[in-house]
């Protein structure tokens, strides 16, 4: 990309998601110590819809200000590569995983540089955790495989929450005896990612809560016990010790397994696409049972990260890793089929459709901005 060029981002309004804007403005002159990416290509799921659902709550939109407290900027992960750089031990053409803007390039400040890649450490970013702050150089990222960049893309950030979901549950003993686990929206890729993880787990029944037009492809995933849909919760015993973990945010549905299961051991909230239910989950004081708890990934990461160590942790979750994406690629028909869009009509038909929480679940939505 020629630095000289405008920069383009999609922007979309922080108090109503469904209205969005591309700002073209200026590129930024780098200074001594900066790069300057060009964004190739990015996913875009679910999960970047709970990103902008939580985006104030959790300082999502603090990670590419737009400099207009209206309008923010959904954090997507893709790749990038570097365009112009000052800064030594960034060469131009280098190729990056990471955290990016819906944007066609980044101006970022590296630190901590090393042969695996480095650390955004621009002043904004400072005290947002640092998961996201990573960027890691393709060359020697040993999840990197150039045949599934883009499986990459649309799994990587939302396995490595799988595992750290299947991993708290596990780290706090299912909460005294949650042995059947209800995770919702089900075909949701990190809800077949923790229910991949927790299938490997003796003693544990995990059932996926979908639509009715969505049973059929859980049900082929096979890594859920029993896939039921959300009107089919009466043929669970109500008295059955259970942990829910909430992957939608509807308030409905979560207020009908609180009152139906008088031994729920555990509320583990995650996500947030039923944006237009958001404000009625304010109401959850009158729940019977256990209140909701926001599960967030960083923070589980961290504390293992400090119990294993840093080279232990990336081993386990590595392994992890690449037996999921064999079993996703592997599969026939595979789990998931990429599916690229370019140019900025597309990609706001993506996002309408994925804000709206409608398309296939076995498409993956690659963007190319």
């Amino acid at each position: 990309m020629n630095a000289a060029l405008p920069t383009t981002t999609f922007q979309v309004r922080k108090a109503a998601l469904s209205q969005t804007r591309w700002h073209t403005g200026a590129p930024i002159p780098l200074v001594p110590g900066q790069v300057r990416l060009g964004i190739q290509s990015f996913a875009f799921t679910a999960n970047n819809i709970t990103y902008a659902a939580f985006g104030d709550a959790m300082h999502y939109w603090q990670f590419f200000p737009t400099g207009d407290e209206a309008w923010g900027c959904i954090p997507v992960w893709g790749f990038a590569t570097v365009t112009e750089s000052l800064c030594e031990g960034l060469a131009v053409g280098e190729k990056f995983y990471g955290y990016y803007p819906m944007a066609s390039e980044l101006v970022m400040q590296p630190v901590r540089i090393t042969p695996a890649g480095f650390f955004d450490g621009a002043v904004h970013r400072q005290a947002l955790p640092v998961v996201y702050n990573q960027y890691m150089r393709c060359s020697t990222d040993s999840f990197y495989e150039a045949a599934t960049e883009d499986v990459q893309s649309l799994l990587r950030p939302l396995f490595t929450t799988s595992f750290l979901i299947d991993d708290f549950l596990a780290d706090n003993d299912f909460f005294g005896g949650g042995t059947t686990l209800l995770l919702s929206s089900a075909s949701s890729k990190t809800a077949y990612g923790t229910a991949f993880q927790l299938a490997k787990r003796k003693g544990l029944e995990v059932i996926g809560l979908t639509s009715p037009g969505n049973q059929a492809f859980c049900e082929s995933l096979g890594c859920y016990s029993r896939v039921l849909a959300y009107d089919a919760l009466d043929s669970i015993a109500a008295g059955t010790p259970s942990i829910y973990v909430d992957f939608a945010g509807n308030a409905g549905l979560r207020r009908r397994i609180h009152e139906r299961f008088g031994a729920l051991r555990h509320d583990c909230a995650i996500g947030g696409t039923h944006v237009d239910e958001l404000a009625a989950q304010g109401s959850t004081r009158t729940l019977p049972g256990p209140r909701p708890v926001l599960f967030f990934a960083p923070a589980q990461a961290k504390k293992r990260i400090t119990d294993w160590g840093a080279k232990a942790f990336g081993l386990q979750l590595a392994q992890a890793w690449q037996d999921f994406i064999r079993q996703v690629t592997g599969t026939r028909p595979p789990w998931l089929v990429p599916q690229r869009h370019a140019g900025q009509a597309p990609l706001q038909a993506v996002y309408s459709e994925v804000l709206a929480g409608k398309g296939d679940p076995r498409t993956g939505h690659i963007l190319l901005p």
